[in-house]
């Protein structure tokens, strides 16, 4: 892979690579115009009604998935900005120059902003209720006669048992923006490719293969054909896009720092408790590793600190602080796993996250399985999901039924399945017309379903809520 290429300005709709370069009155690269139609869509803005943690929270502390996007996009962009510069300096590669280091922050930027746009309201467990829904219910549905599992392909049945918001973004953005015309948000191709972490299909997934790539499936049959000419055009062709390691990163960062924070906030845990966990992992700590970033001491002084300030409660003080000095101690760690693989992230065969063995790699660990243990496993998250289980089932129940038959010659839909299939926003069902025209029936069914979960997706955490309440005629 080469950056020339990686760096694709291609779209779906105008612009092109021969044009980069091109004088005009607007003076913004490719790459921040597709900033501008970002934080300009309507798809963004729910992000701010969208769960991070703890859905439909009450307090204008703790993180909403729009705060957690942007916090993504700030660290992305640091991120590319000290990769850049490490490979600028130690001239890593000839063909690399400062404006691409440019365009690889913007790009980074952007994608920070997108890279959840996808997730269905409620957050991960949202992603979960919708998988299970179709793993109980695509069996017992019948599409003239036949149960819809043994109708559908296997990739097409395989796309639903594995559903993810990962590959719903690349569908929005490419496709259910039906604004201007059927492109979608017409993002550049290196943005798109950024986005795209596993760039596998459903009956591609292979999580013994060791390789995080193929962990989990990065785009849906019926978006086949836009991926492949996105892998074409940047010369991916199949691999991931070494920006996909920079995001990752970015967002691993902010999501297990945030995690912890708000779950202080919340109560779920104590200073004394993020304190003990940090000294055993300090413990674990031996040889050169003992010169690394140390921070269970960290955490100590920053706790005295604000005894010294007197400030009204130094153990907020001192994880808050804490949490600003471990980003920047994970942004230099991931900057070595990127620059230390740099050859074998631009050959396409580096297999892991850019913690890998460094002295980040146990920290991420343990703050990933301490909000876990602490909170994604407490009573609290699973009264809240139980009840989010029931709202995404019921919502499913009803739209499923009522599109197996919309769009289908000689059926006759019920009084409710039409009022159902007409609460769908026209902006999807001009996307599904558009792109069923002209398919055998088993596709348009197929296509059919997706027009639910892409409804669905689309909806706010306070949306869905209420919809599922004003259907079931809870006043």
């Amino acid at each position: 892979m080469n950056w020339e290429q990686l760096l694709s300005t291609k779209r779906s709709r105008g612009a092109s690579n021969k044009n980069k370069y091109t004088k005009s009155t607007d003076l913004r690269s490719e790459f921040e115009k597709d900033y501008h139609r970002i934080i300009g869509s309507a798809s963004f803005r729910r992000l701010q009604d969208k769960t991070q943690v703890f859905p439909l929270d009450k307090s204008d502390f703790i993180r909403t998935r729009l705060t957690h996007s942007l916090e993504v996009s700030s660290l992305a962009k640091s991120l590319g900005q000290n990769i850049g510069e490490n490979i600028l300096v130690y001239r890593k590669d000839s063909g690399f120059t400062p404006g691409m280091k440019e365009d690889i922050c913007s790009i980074l930027q952007c994608a920070g902003l997108i890279h959840d746009i996808g997730n269905p309201p409620f957050g991960h467990f949202g992603e979960t209720a919708i998988r299970e829904w179709f793993e109980r219910n695509l069996p017992v549905l019948s599409y003239h006669g036949q149960p819809v599992d043994k109708v559908l392909t296997p990739q097409m049945r395989q796309d639903f048992y594995n559903f993810e918001g990962n590959a719903q973004a690349l569908r929005l953005v490419t496709k259910l923006h039906f604004l201007v015309d059927e492109q979608g948000m017409n993002l550049t191709y290196a943005l798109l490719n950024t986005i795209v972490k596993y760039p596998v299909s459903s009956v591609g997934i292979d999580k013994q293969s060791g390789n995080i790539k193929d962990k989990k499936m990065g785009y849906y049959f019926a978006d086949e054909d836009i991926f492949e000419e996105i892998a074409a055009q940047t010369g991916t062709n199949g691999l991931r896009h070494p920006l996909t390691f920079i995001l990752e990163a970015a967002d691993d960062i902010a999501y297990k720092t945030a995690d912890i924070e708000d779950a202080f906030i919340k109560g779920f845990i104590t200073y004394y408790s993020l304190l003990e966990e940090l000294k055993e992992l300090q413990e674990q700590y031996a040889g050169g590793a003992r010169s690394a970033f140390r921070p269970a001491e960290k955490l100590e002084d920053l706790y005295r600190r604000g005894k010294e300030k007197h400030v009204n409660d130094p153990e907020e003080y001192a994880i808050k602080n804490w949490i600003v000095r471990v980003q920047g101690f994970l942004i230099s760690c991931a900057t070595y796993g990127f620059t230390s693989h740099y050859e074998a992230i631009m050959e396409g065969t580096y297999a892991y996250d850019l913690f890998h063995q460094t002295f980040a790699e146990k920290l991420m660990d343990l703050l990933g399985d301490m909000a876990f243990r602490k909170v994604f496993t407490s009573e609290t998250i699973y009264r809240m999901e139980v009840a989010e289980a029931a709202m995404i089932d019921f919502l499913m129940d009803k739209f499923v039924t009522a599109v197996i038959h919309y769009d289908d010659p000689g059926e006759k839909l019920s009084s409710i399945d039409l009022r159902m299939v007409s609460f769908i926003s026209s902006n999807y069902k001009n996307a599904y017309h558009y792109h069923a025209e002209g398919k055998p029936d088993i596709e348009r069914l197929y296509l059919r379903l997706l027009l639910v979960t892409d409804y669905i997706c689309g909806m706010t955490d306070s949306y869905a809520k209420r919809l599922y309440q004003e259907l079931k005629a809870i006043i």
